[in-house]
């Protein structure tokens, strides 16, 4: 009984803890600051800079080196699975830092609330970046990749909170 009573002092202990060190400025510094940073990449990304003209001038000739018998309709063809598998990875990777920050906010609504609130951010994110493409002559915004992205986000999520669920069953039969 007494070993019970010391884990539950620790696990007490370690909760105050975290609580302290997540409400203070630095806490929430670390971790917003990447969900920040990546938030603006998407948004340059979505100017002219990166551009299907572009981005081809990379992902072509890596693509001819890879593969130097390729048509030039395989060339397009693989140049826009690229920049579509870019789309769902940035959008995964958005979702992660979101869920990193929203899980471990000292706010509890929150932090319980996590997985909802970084897809609505992802969503909302998604949205506006396209629409911001929209009045770009050199980017096209559509609602397929707003979908494309949220599906990425949603991916990222769904993979996160089984793996959290996983984790947590592992810890209860710990103890």
């Amino acid at each position: 009984m007494a070993a019970r009573s010391n884990a539950d002092d620790a696990v007490t202990t370690t909760r105050a803890a975290r609580a302290a060190r997540v409400a203070g400025w630095r806490g929430r510094a670390w971790r917003y600051a990447p969900l920040l940073a990546w938030t603006c990449f998407i948004f340059y990304a979505s100017t002219g800079a990166m551009s299907a003209s572009n981005t081809s001038r990379v992902i072509e000739p890596l693509l001819r080196w890879l593969v130097p018998d390729i048509s030039a309709a395989q060339l397009v063809a693989a140049h826009a699975v690229v920049r579509k598998l870019a789309h769902f990875g940035e959008y995964a990777l958005l979702a992660l830092l979101a869920a990193r920050a929203f899980a471990g906010s000292a706010k509890s609504f929150l932090s319980r609330r996590w997985f909802a609130a970084a897809l609505a951010f992802v969503v909302a994110v998604a949205l506006l970046d396209e629409f911001n493409q929209s009045f770009n002559p050199a980017r096209t915004g559509t609602i397929k990749d707003s979908l494309l992205d949220a599906a990425g986000g949603l991916t990222a999520l769904l993979v996160l909170a089984l793996l959290r669920a996983r984790r947590a069953r592992s810890q209860n039969r710990l103890r």
